[in-house]
């Protein structure tokens, strides 16, 4: 009983970090502001919060040629592009590395997206808001179910977050979720955190390398301590 107990306690945990979005921004992101982006979404949410496809044809949703072309055309460098299968429903994906986080948003990528980052004192500043552009068509009410979200994994420790849906959470994301509905209704996603403005990777690196450079000082001072004495142990025997 005690086992089974434990087990269902296991699957509820890990099906709280498996939330399956209908449309999402994840970012992962460099102290500075360069990182890449994965966008991921059912295409006729692509055609309404992108404006992919054509909005006279809800049948021509968007394809792996047009995002491609529609990132590289923001300056992004694509790595890749799928169209994958969830429960029998195609998703569109694309991967791309960017140079500055500040740049993204209002392109032809991300009219959908506000984005800063900028520096205060010791911290970074992370602000901005997803919600949809006015001009686009609605998929029909198949499409309003599930969640869509905006979320990051941050390079840094995070000193505060604005109502991230979980907080922090493992590896340092801060994740923003609203319902599909919401958002084609015009629902604006505001987002924000502060962190630091030294990375964990370059902080851990450097905590590194003082480690072993104070190892190989330790090693050096028994060496020559060693030596010395020999020395003086040999001095020593050839006086008697």
């Amino acid at each position: 009983m005690l086992r089974a107990f434990a087990l269902s306690l296991l699957v509820a945990a890990s099906l709280k970090g498996c939330v399956a979005y209908e449309y999402e921004h994840e970012f992962w992101l460099r102290v500075d502001g360069s990182g890449t982006v994965n966008v991921t979404g059912r295409p006729a949410l692509w055609g309404a919060f992108k404006g992919l496809g054509d909005p006279r044809d809800p049948a021509a949703h968007a394809t792996r040629e047009q995002a491609r072309a529609l990132f590289e055309r923001s300056g992004l460098s694509v790595r890749r592009v799928t169209l994958t299968e969830r429960q029998g429903q195609p998703y569109l994906f694309v991967s791309a590395d960017f140079d500055d986080v500040n740049k993204l948003g209002g392109t032809p990528a991300f009219p959908d997206l506000t984005i800063g980052l900028r520096r205060e004192g010791e911290h970074l500043v992370l602000e901005g808001d997803w919600v949809r552009p006015g001009a686009t068509g609605d998929p029909g009410p198949e499409h309003h179910e599930g969640l869509m979200a905006v979320r990051f994994h941050l390079p840094s420790r995070v000193y505060a977050h604005k109502n991230a849906f979980e907080g922090v959470e493992r590896g340092n994301i801060t994740s923003w979720r609203q319902g599909v509905a919401s958002a084609l209704g015009g629902g604006k996603l505001e987002f924000g955190a502060t962190l630091d403005s030294r990375s964990i990777l370059g902080t851990t690196a450097t905590l590194f390398a003082v480690t072993i450079g104070l190892g190989v000082s330790i090693l050096a001072f028994f060496l020559w301590w060693a030596w010395r004495k020999g020395r003086r142990e040999a001095t020593a025997g050839r006086g008697v």
